[in-house]
Parts: C-alpha cells; sequence; structure tokens
C-alpha cells in the first residue's frame, strides 16, 4: 500500500492522528462496510451487518472453519456427546485472556462461568442480567434453544456440561454460529453492580483476535489486534477499520482508490470494471442463499390460500432475474439453495399466469385496486442486489391484477424490526445460510417458532412444522432428507414465501489483500487476513 493512499482514507476517517504512520504499509486494513450494526451484543440480533461487526470481538465454543462449512474447536478444545444425543460435555481452552477497555481489566482467564453466564441469561427469562437488561435472543429463540436446552452446568472450572430435551443433529453446528459469542461473566457482574448492564451491547468485552476501540453510527468502527489472542498467527494487522456507506458504487470508488482494501455486495454492473482494474480481484463463489418474498399470512387478504397463489403466479420472475440480478443470479424454486443437502429437485414454480391470477384473485372476494404495502429493503445484499428495483418491478406485476401495491422502506435495523413484528403486508427479504444445516432454512425461516423472530411471513403451519421438528431430533442424514423433502413440498403448496433467486457472491478486494476467504454464510472474517508489502 503506497502511504499517501492510507493518508488520504484515514484523513477522511478522521483517524490520522490516531494511526501511527509506522503501520502505514502494511498493518492497518480497512474494510469498506454497507451499513451500521444495531450494537455489539451479538446474541440479540441477526443481520448480517451486526454479524460482521461483532466477528472479530468474539470467540464461541465451537466455529467454522475460514471459508468452509466444517465445525472446528475453538474456545471448546474437544467434545463428548452421550450415547443418547442428549448431553454434551465440553472442555475449555486454557490461558484464553478477555479484551479490556477504560472501564474493565479482567482478573482472570477465560473459564466455565463465562459459558454458563452467555447461555443462561439466554435461557432464564428470570436471570438477574436478563431482567435489568432486557432484551430478545431471536435466533436462540427460532432455532428452538429455549425450549430444547434444558441445563448449562460447570462440571469443574474448565467443564461445561449441555442437556438437551431432545436429540438436536445440528447442536454443534448451533453454537458455532454468532448467536453463541462467549461474553464475560466477570465484566457483566461489574455492569450489572454499576448499574449500566445494557454497556454489553455499546461497550463490548471478548476474546476475539481484535478490540473495539470506538464506534461512530453511519461513519466507522475502529478495532485494534487483541495482543493477548490465544492464537496470534491469526491476528496479522494491527488496526482494523470499517469505513461505513451504504452506496455500493461509493464502496467500489474507495476500493479502486485504495481507501478501502475489501469491499462487499458491489452491483452487478460494476463487476466487468472491478475484474478488469489489476489492482484488484473478484472472488467469485456459489451462493449458499435466497432472495424471496414474504406474504404475511397475518394480514388479509394474505390469510387466504388463493390470494398467495394469485400474487405468485403474477410475478414475472425472468424480467427480475435478468434486470436485478443480470449474470449473476440463478431461479429459485424452493425454499432453500440447491447446494444445500436434502434439498427437493422435484420442486417446480407455478407457471407465470397473470389471466389466472387476476381469476384467483376475484374468486377470494380481493376487489380491483385493492391496496397493500410492499416493503422493500434499503440495503444490497448478494440474495438482493437491488430491493428498490425488484419492488417496482413487482408492482407493476401485481397492478396488471389489480393489486395497488405502495412500497415502504425504513432503515435497515428498523425495517428488520418491524417485519419481525408483522407490520407488513408483503416485504422483501432473504437469507444467507448460517451452519450448513437444512434447520437453519426450514426451521429458522418457516416454523411457528421462527414467528417474531425470522419467520417474516408469520406462517405458522402444523403439518409443516411437525416434519420439521421429527427431523431435528434424527441423526440418520436420509431419514432427516426424507423428511425435509416433505416439509419443502408443504410450504411450497401453501406459499408462505415465492422464492426469486441464488445470486452468485462477487467479494471484491485489493491484490494485496493476503488469506481472505469468503464465508459460504455470508460472513466478512479479518482472523488471518493480512496486506502485501
Amino acid at each position: 500500500m503506497r502511504q499517501h493512499h492510507l493518508v488520504a482514507s484515514l484523513l477522511s476517517l478522521g483517524l490520522l492522528a490516531e494511526v501511527p504512520l509506522s503501520h502505514a504499509n502494511n498493518k492497518s486494513l480497512v474494510f469498506c462496510s454497507e451499513g451500521s450494526p444495531a450494537g455489539f451484543d451479538i446474541a440479540q440480533f441477526t443481520g448480517g451487518t451486526d454479524n460482521d461487526a461483532a466477528e472479530p470481538l468474539y470467540n464461541r465454543l465451537t466455529e467454522f472453519e475460514r471459508g468452509g462449512t466444517a465445525v472446528i474447536p475453538s474456545l471448546a478444545t474437544r467434545w463428548d456427546v452421550a450415547e443418547d444425543g442428549l448431553t454434551y460435555t465440553f472442555h475449555l481452552r486454557e490461558g484464553v485472556r478477555f479484551h479490556s477497555n477504560k472501564e474493565f481489566t479482567p482478573s482472570r482467564d477465560f473459564n466455565a462461568d463465562d459459558v454458563l453466564f452467555t447461555f443462561q441469561r439466554m435461557l432464564d427469562r428470570d436471570h438477574p442480567f436478563t431482567r435489568a437488561y432486557p432484551t430478545e435472543f431471536l435466533y436462540f429463540v427460532s432455532m428452538g434453544l429455549d425450549k430444547n436446552l434444558v441445563s448449562v452446568t460447570k462440571a469443574d472450572p474448565m467443564t461445561v456440561v449441555f442437556k438437551l430435551r431432545t436429540v438436536d443433529a445440528a447442536f454443534v453446528q448451533n453454537i458455532a454460529m454468532s448467536f453463541a459469542a462467549i461474553q464475560s461473566a466477570e465484566y457483566a457482574e461489574q455492569l450489572l453492580k454499576a448499574g449500566k448492564p445494557s454497556d454489553l451491547n455499546h461497550k463490548p468485552i471478548g476474546t476475539g483476535p481484535f478490540a473495539l476501540q470506538r464506534y461512530q453510527k453511519d461513519s466507522q468502527i475502529r478495532y485494534k489486534a487483541h495482543e493477548q489472542y490465544w492464537e496470534p498467527s491469526q491476528v496479522k494487522v494491527d488496526q482494523l477499520i470499517y469505513a461505513i456507506n451504504v452506496d455500493s458504487s461509493v464502496r467500489v470508488q474507495k476500493l479502486r482508490k485504495n481507501e478501502c482494501q475489501v469491499t462487499l455486495n458491489p452491483r452487478p454492473a460494476d463487476l466487468a470494471a472491478l475484474r478488469a482494474d489489476p489492482r484488484l480481484k473478484v472472488i467469485e463463489t456459489p451462493g449458499y442463499n435466497l432472495g424471496y418474498i414474504g406474504y404475511n399470512v397475518q394480514h388479509p387478504p394474505f390469510d387466504q390460500l388463493k390470494v398467495r397463489q394469485a400474487m405468485d403466479m403474477a410475478v414475472n420472475k425472468q424480467a427480475i432475474l435478468h434486470a436485478v440480478y443480470q449474470e449473476a443470479g440463478q431461479l429459485a424454486m424452493n425454499a432453500m439453495p440447491p447446494t444445500q443437502w436434502s434439498y427437493d429437485t422435484s420442486i417446480k414454480d407455478a407457471p407465470y399466469n397473470p389471466e389466472m391470477a387476476r381469476q384467483l384473485l376475484k374468486e377470494a372476494g380481493v376487489k380491483d385496486g385493492h391496496e397493500i404495502t410492499l416493503w422493500a429493503m434499503p440495503v444490497q445484499r448478494p440474495y438482493n442486489p437491488n430491493a428498490k428495483l425488484m419492488a417496482e418491478m413487482l408492482q407493476s406485476d401485481w397492478a396488471k391484477v389489480g393489486i395497488k401495491a405502495r412500497i415502504v422502506s425504513y432503515e435497515w435495523g428498523e425495517y428488520l424490526k418491524r417485519t419481525k413484528n408483522g407490520e407488513h403486508d408483503v416485504a422483501l427479504m432473504g437469507w444467507t445460510g448460517d451452519n450448513g444445516d437444512p434447520d437453519n432454512w426450514l426451521g429458522t425461516l418457516y416454523s411457528c417458532g421462527a414467528i417474531g423472530s425470522n419467520n417474516i411471513a408469520m406462517w405458522c403451519d402444523p403439518t409443516f412444522d411437525a416434519l420439521v421438528t421429527k427431523a431435528k431430533t434424527l441423526n440418520d442424514r436420509e431419514a432427516r432428507s426424507e423428511l425435509y423433502r416433505q416439509a419443502q413440498q408443504r410450504l411450497k403448496q401453501e406459499v408462505p414465501i415465492t422464492p426469486i433467486a441464488h445470486s452468485t457472491v462477487n467479494q471484491p478486494i485489493s491484490a494485496k489483500v493476503q488469506d481472505f476467504k469468503v464465508s459460504p454464510f455470508g460472513r466478512n472474517t479479518f482472523s488471518g487476513v493480512s496486506l502485501a508489502d
């Protein structure tokens, strides 16, 4: 990196006085991020922006290998599973240090008490910390862990035992996800005594490779290397800076000027120029994602199957695929991507048929000119690179069958909060898989237990729910797959969503960035990443 480029970048961020120029050649990495996190207490958030912001700060008991879906040890060095599949014993890593900040310096290393605090506050609504700092643990609840996790206990200072009610075939994968980031029980106790428990969200303390220095909403997040990190070979930059800008074209300009070295979610129209720039690389990977339309079945007339069928068959998917995704999209017919094991290849779309759609709406008693709200995401995502354009095309499609759609949007955090509350009629949404398991799609997005978190269709179908609930308790993959195939058929019949596309992920980075791995789960991780001289 040439020094004057970094100086310009730091001046634009107001950071020059705080970053020594001795680090300018290869020890400061700038990531052009696309949004502000709602906070850093990642147990209560589900958005990709929130996960990215928390990722440098924390470890989990288990984690996913960088760039892959395999589970590897992290704060637990190994684990044992009882023969009945209901008891998991985790053996913890020695010598792990938490971060410090102006208010807190840890007096001890990580131990079992930290694991107990992390999970018990999610499990027990009467936990003192949860009473003092009321939060919703959306992932924990949407995956049914609030009902299935019986207890988390300490066998000794470095051994923790989890007991389940029923077998959960994806349990080890689930606790490798961001929401299970291990918090400091000692820090939480100090915050509770000081009457400041919400500082857990604003002044986070973790064991991760980087510690938070400063967060300025809609501008920047600054991290510094954790000098006592338990795996020092994974910390290869001294400063990690997230420069926040919601405009994809601005992020691309910054990357091309070397004002950042990694960005995300480029517009399809920008890809050719990015690939042609010798100073850059564009890493291309198959998308483990889905962009879809969710119909709120608790808002009439979407409680009627005929209405949902009509809306579905009135969507000109091919036109959307061409205009919105351009060369980076694959038509979606199912509720999860074809790269997911147990995917049912026999599922097909109802044909595009506006005339039949109009007839179904008439049979359902929906009058011509009926008004609905159509919510459009304010951010670019691999699963939806241009939600505004998609919404406008849907507005036109549905106008042809007599539905008048008013497009609504909010800031991303507000959008997620309001859709979880079910304020929308119809909403654009999407998902990038979190752990490689089918339940992370079918259970997390469409189950009864996911209403109020990730189930924006607000759809609760007993037949579907019984299938995905049973599948989760089996360890035999083929037996699980058969149940999941039946669940996919049921969901397709009931039309709580219209799948639109799976997109190819294109990750632009500077050619000087070394060992950056694209996560199949859509996470941006900077452990092990460095910059060439």
